[in-house]
């Protein structure tokens, strides 16, 4: 743990990001329910393992740039921040927990089952997910803290995997479920909560052209903290809509429940699409605090600023999707 005169300086503190006054953490949540004892791990020490572990992880395969997502209008966040600020609550309630925690953590060997309704269920390995076809765009990411980042993802089109499985006509959403391992991943051993980490999209979500099941980011794997060996992004979405580590995708008819939705209902809903005119019922979302900078400076833009790609599907709806 270090002190407080020993914070790097791009340290957003708990603090800053989401004002203690108004409990804006999902943390602040927890801790009211009992669990203590955060503490921060030092900067240093998460980049050395963070050197570590992309040293063990075989290489990603040849992938391309898409050349519409080259840049998300503003400048990529550092690495190492990615790579040591997060939120993965199965291996720890502070922003340095997974990285300190998840560094010996691996789903290998992987497979994804995808079943439900669905015309050709299978199980699939990461090799077959990745010769779909991997590629590199930039996407704006946004969390419900309002902290945001900008990061080169590499992965293949969600629809392209979803293709290959033929959803049926009964096919309206898509549910997906992460792995459950409490030996290894601590923070599931809280009963209170019901784990594993589960999410949803609707169907024409789960396929629209921005959505990605990513392997990869700066050139390299997926690192333990961020998600390894994949994740989903949706990048007009809160962060918390892009599960990690994913083991089985299911297409349902009913909308199926999320796991924040199910802990907290009244504050995390089903879609929580990034909108600055709906509030968290604890805070504003007008503005956003970009990882590095110390101040909620940059206004928030609606569907994080991916409504031409994302617009269309919610326009029989209301603003109040959060």
């Amino acid at each position: 743990m270090f002190s407080y005169h020993q914070k790097p300086d791009w340290h957003i503190a708990d603090s800053e990001a989401t004002p203690e006054s108004k409990f804006l953490d999902r943390r602040s949540f927890m801790k009211t329910m009992g669990i203590g004892g955060l503490m921060l791990g030092g900067f240093q020490n998460c980049q050395a393992q963070s050197a570590t572990i992309n040293t063990m992880l075989p290489p990603l395969p040849d992938y391309t740039k898409n050349a519409a997502y080259k840049d998300a209008g503003r400048a990529i966040t550092e690495e190492k921040l990615v790579t040591s600020y997060n939120n993965f609550y199965e291996f720890g309630f502070s922003k340095s927990d997974p990285a300190k925690n998840a560094k010996n953590f691996s789903l290998d060997p992987y497979t994804l089952t995808i079943d439900g309704h669905c015309d050709n269920p299978m199980k699939v390995d990461l090799d077959q997910i990745e010769k779909l076809g991997l590629e590199e765009r930039v996407y704006r990411f946004r969390c419900v803290e309002a902290w945001a980042m900008t990061v080169p993802w590499i992965g293949v089109p969600l629809s392209k995997l979803i293709e290959q499985a033929q959803p049926n006509s009964k096919a309206k959403y898509v549910a997906f479920t992460c792995f459950y391992d409490p030996k290894r991943a601590k923070g599931q051993n809280d009963k209170r909560y019901d784990w594993p980490y589960y999410e949803g999209l609707r169907l024409d979500e789960a396929m629209n052209e921005l959505t990605m099941i990513t392997t990869g980011y700066y050139g390299k794997r997926l690192l333990p903290q961020s998600g390894t060996p994949l994740r989903i992004i949706t990048p007009w979405k809160y962060g918390y809509k892009g599960p990690k580590s994913i083991v089985k995708m299911t297409f349902t008819d009913v909308e199926p429940k999320t796991y924040w939705n199910t802990a907290i209902p009244k504050e995390y809903k089903f879609y929580s699409n990034v909108d600055p005119e709906v509030p968290h019922p604890r805070w504003s979302q007008a503005r956003e605090q970009f990882l590095g900078e110390r101040l909620k400076n940059k206004p928030t833009e609606l569907y994080n600023g991916y409504g031409k790609q994302v617009a269309k599907m919610y326009a029989d709806r209301k603003r109040d999707l959060y």
